[in-house]
């Protein structure tokens, strides 16, 4: 494995793209809290697709968690209706043309286009439909599906930032504590199986998948 260094004060804006509440969280909530700590004058623009008032209101609290300096962030949660982003692809698709006249990001992190999840995919595809020359990274979500794949991007994390990203996600959803997969063991599960498969100093790491890059 090598390990290329990469100037991280060059990338200004980075728009983060998920399908629901809590989805930016769990796949890349760790490596926003590296990034904007390489770089304190990031501009973060955080764009959930589908969320009520209520799951609005957690991903807000969360953010608030990761990103400490709201200043430089932006988040903003749309009305999709949730499990039927298919039968929506046209407007979908009209409020990414929106956001893409609106943002112009140095980095995009999103939903793998081979995630099980109907939303997720839609979100994904869209993602490369609209951002055809930017830098895509796309995180995981741990699922019944057992679709998580094999990552080929990996980024190292504290043991800080680790433990911030799950504090953040257990205090500020309780409306997924029923779920039985939204348990801490699983995030730090997962951060840990990648930290071994990066040997991570720390142990914990977060992982991507890169289709496209351009040296």
């Amino acid at each position: 494995m090598m390990s290329l260094p990469v100037d991280w004060s060059r990338v200004r804006t980075i728009l983060c793209l998920g399908a629901h509440c809590d989805d930016i969280e769990i796949g890349c909530g760790g490596a926003l809290q590296l990034l904007r700590a390489r770089n304190p004058e990031l501009r973060i623009h955080w764009v959930v697709w589908s969320g009520d008032l209520e799951r609005e209101a957690e991903t807000r609290a969360a953010a608030k968690v990761l990103l400490t300096e709201t200043g430089l962030s932006r988040v903003e949660v749309q009305r999709f209706p949730a499990s039927y982003f298919p039968h929506h692809w046209a407007a979908v698709k009209d409020a990414f043309e929106t956001l893409k006249a609106a943002v112009s990001p140095d980095l995009v992190l999103t939903h793998r286009l081979r995630d099980m999840h109907q939303d997720h995919r839609v979100i994904a595809e869209l993602t490369w439909n609209t951002f055809r020359d930017h830098l895509i990274l796309e995180y995981e979500i741990p699922k019944y599906e057992g679709d998580l794949g094999q990552p080929n991007v990996y980024t190292p994390l504290t043991m800080e930032f680790a433990h911030r990203k799950v504090q953040a996600l257990m205090q500020s959803f309780p409306s997924q504590h029923s779920r039985h997969w939204f348990q801490a063991e699983v995030f730090l599960g997962l951060m840990r199986l990648r930290g071994v498969e990066c040997n991570s100093p720390s142990g914990y790491a977060e992982a991507f998948h890169a289709r496209k890059l351009v040296l």
